[in-house]
């Protein structure tokens, strides 16, 4: 006789049948169970119609498993064990026990906020593995796109309409100088146009603060064109300190690596903002412990940016 085809029972099932096979009494199954007798039969009825087989043979006296029961017994055990750690699984999930949650982000949001807000997170969920992108703007929509992250940190760019973004705050621009640079004897901010002739050192594109760079400068129908390209803020910190040009740089990078040998003024004219959010993907939901990270993320970078 073939095997159903839609296999119609429940864990709870499963659970009733494994009890009767391990005591023998449908009278006993339906006290512990909490059922009636009958309640009982149905379903061991249901699961023999679903297997096409009878599982227990039964007298007025006992019940006993056939061997298609006892072939069964190890199976449903099988089943409910599984079903008992997806269970648990869904569950640590949910309440943020277990899982993992990667992010991208920009290399002066990776290297300032991301570390404490990481920290943060893992001092309170041990049990989240936590990975961290840090890459350029562009590549870090890719990650985001590709599934590979669950949520970036970046700056806007309408290339990746198919994304969701959502503001978090905006970091002005600011000229990174040796200290011994003339315009780094006065405070007051400085213009675009003013530094405009100046020897400058920036990343290449389509890394967001060379394209925010070139929309200054057009405002003045300029071309940006810096005398050197490099895609490491550490590495444009040591060329401004080594005297070899400056560099117009986001305030949060450039704080970043303001240690020793250089000065920052900040740039007007045009007062370029550099939007910063976050970058998920449209109609995907994330996860409880992402959906936490997230909340740690605002709360920092609110407190580090206006």
């Amino acid at each position: 006789m073939p095997i159903n085809a839609q296999l119609n029972w429940t864990p709870r099932d499963l659970d009733i049948f494994l009890l009767l096979a391990e005591n023998g009494s449908f009278r006993r199954t339906a006290t512990q169970a909490h059922l009636s007798q009958s309640a009982v039969s149905g379903v061991i009825a249901r699961l023999e119609e679903a297997l096409a087989t009878r599982l227990f043979d039964r007298t007025t006296r006992s019940v006993h498993l056939t061997v298609a029961g006892q072939v069964f017994v190890e199976q449903a055990k099988l089943l409910s064990a599984q079903t008992l750690e997806a269970v648990q699984r869904v569950q640590q999930i949910t309440q943020v026990q277990s899982g993992k949650v990667s992010i991208a982000a920009l290399p002066s949001l990776a290297a300032t906020v991301v570390p404490r807000v990481m920290a943060r997170f893992a001092a309170q969920y041990p049990h989240i593995a936590l990975q961290l992108h840090d890459t350029l703007s562009g590549p870090a929509f890719d990650l985001v796109r590709s599934g590979t992250v669950d949520l970036a940190l970046t700056a806007a760019n309408p290339d990746y309409a198919d994304l969701d973004y959502t503001p978090l705050s905006a970091d002005g621009f600011v000229l990174l100088m040796p200290l011994g640079h003339p315009l780094a004897k006065t405070q007051s901010p400085l213009s675009w146009l003013a530094v405009a002739e100046l020897t400058h050192i920036s990343m290449p594109l389509p890394a967001s603060v060379r394209q925010y760079a070139n929309t200054a400068f057009m405002t003045h129908g300029m071309a940006f064109q810096p005398r050197y390209e490099v895609e490491h803020i550490a590495t444009i910190h040591a060329m401004v300190k080594a005297g070899l040009g400056v560099a117009a740089l986001p305030e949060l990078a450039a704080a970043f690596v303001q240690q020793g040998g250089v000065a920052t003024r900040r740039l007007k004219g045009p007062d370029i903002q550099r939007p910063l959010g976050v970058v998920t993907r449209r109609n995907r939901s994330l996860s409880p412990a992402a959906q936490e990270i997230l909340r740690m993320l605002r709360q920092e970078t609110t407190s580090v940016l206006p």
